[in-house]
């Protein structure tokens, strides 16, 4: 990463800088004052020694940044300034500076659980340390210690790192990030999953509670996730223009439903359903969901809300029945994706259809059938022959 510029003092005040992405900088004629996430202030000055000297805290209000500025004039004007050791009681710790960060984030509970457990995971390791020791070997130390036996936690905790060591360099409590290991924090990809063939999603599907069979069918053939599944509601079932309409999902975090948006904005989206289902939807309206326009369409046996674990107790079997006991939930989203693209869909169309925002994401899913090289292959020959161009042995 490369280290960010020092900013110059200057004999008279300069037009306002940005610093950090949404935290605002001000050149003075002595010093450097910039308003942190938290909305305190932070003081700097270059010193008689060309370094750069912090404040060693932040202040609640720019007049109080000021007067410490004012003071550090003052004794530089005397010859009464003398550097100021960093003691480390002074010097912010990993510990409260990450529960600090995640305190000024905005985010949703799921992911702020996560964060939260993902601190908790780096606390024992770097928690006492001040954030100026923290080393680059000392990461590689700490990464190289997972081993491989789990890839994506450690994948997980290693970005998260990174992205609060970001922030300390943004807000200069860092000079430098020594998170520096290439490509350690991409969880890696699963390779050889098989998508479910047309027959083994219907296997499954009779196989579930007469009461989730649709649920399984939407998974797969319009890609819906299990938390928007589960939020899923009458009025975002439009039968007559075969549509479905994803404007919200639930989450457990802390072991209790919360309702919110989807995982993106890209979620919030409308999703074509195949004709050959509304037939299977209209069954599953009248006799399972809940009466009125906000009734669930996937009600627990309570009527509340269906939990991940409490789903696997009945998929599992299903999945086992179809001779496909390798086949997470999640991998009917992957197998809808996948038959979509097989169906002609672009990449802007599958983006659409599973409520991606990026190229990526959605190509993720598109999948190479055994026969579609073979048949691409086909229609090659069709297409030159078709032209004109005569077939040679």
């Amino acid at each position: 990463m490369r280290k960010p510029e020092e900013p110059k003092e200057a004999d008279a005040p300069a037009p306002a800088r940005p610093a950090g992405g949404n935290n605002s900088g001000r050149r003075r004629g002595f010093g450097n004052l910039r308003r942190l996430p938290s909305r305190r202030y932070q003081a700097s000055y270059l010193g008689p020694d060309a370094k750069r000297h912090l404040a060693p805290t932040t202040f609640q209000t720019k007049g109080d940044a000021e007067g410490w500025l004012s003071i550090q004039r003052a004794a530089m004007t005397e010859n009464r300034w003398r550097p100021a050791p960093r003691s480390p009681a002074t010097r912010p710790t990993f510990d409260v500076y990450a529960h600090q960060w995640l305190v000024g984030r905005e985010l949703k509970a799921r992911t702020r659980a996560e964060y939260a457990r993902l601190i908790n995971v780096l606390v024992p390791v770097f928690g006492d340390t001040p954030l100026d020791a923290i080393t680059p070997e000392a990461v590689r130390s700490w990464h190289a210690a997972w081993g491989s036996g789990r890839p994506t936690a450690r994948a997980h905790a290693y970005s998260l790192l990174r992205t609060i060591l970001n922030t300390a360099v943004e807000e200069e409590a860092l000079s430098t990030n020594p998170c520096r290991i290439r490509g350690a924090g991409r969880a890696p990809v699963r390779h050889g999953m098989r998508p479910a063939t047309i027959d083994e999603l219907t296997q499954i599907a009779q196989a579930m509670p007469e009461r989730y069979r649709l649920m399984v069918h939407l998974a797969a053939w319009c890609a819906l996730r299990f938390g928007e599944l589960t939020e899923l509601r009458l009025k975002d079932v439009d039968e007559r223009a075969c549509l479905i309409r994803v404007r919200r999902a639930v989450t457990w975090p802390g072991g209790q439903p919360e309702v919110g948006t989807p995982k993106s904005a890209a979620g919030i989206r409308d999703v074509s359903i195949p004709p050959h289902l509304i037939p299977v939807i209209r069954d599953h309206l009248a006799s399972h969901a809940q009466r009125g326009p906000d009734g669930l369409v996937f009600p627990n046996t309570d009527g509340h809300h269906m939990h991940h674990g409490s789903l696997y107790k009945v998929y599992k079997p299903a999945r086992s029945a179809a001779g496909r006991p390798d086949l997470r939930w999640h991998d009917l989203r992957h197998t809808g994706a996948t038959l979509a693209a097989h169906a002609g869909a672009t990449t802007r169309e599958l983006m659409d259809r599973l409520g991606h925002s990026t190229s990526a994401m959605a190509m993720r899913y598109q999948h190479v059938a055994d026969d579609r090289p073979a048949e691409i292959a086909r229609r090659l020959s069709a297409l030159a022959q078709q032209e004109g161009e005569p077939a040679r042995n």
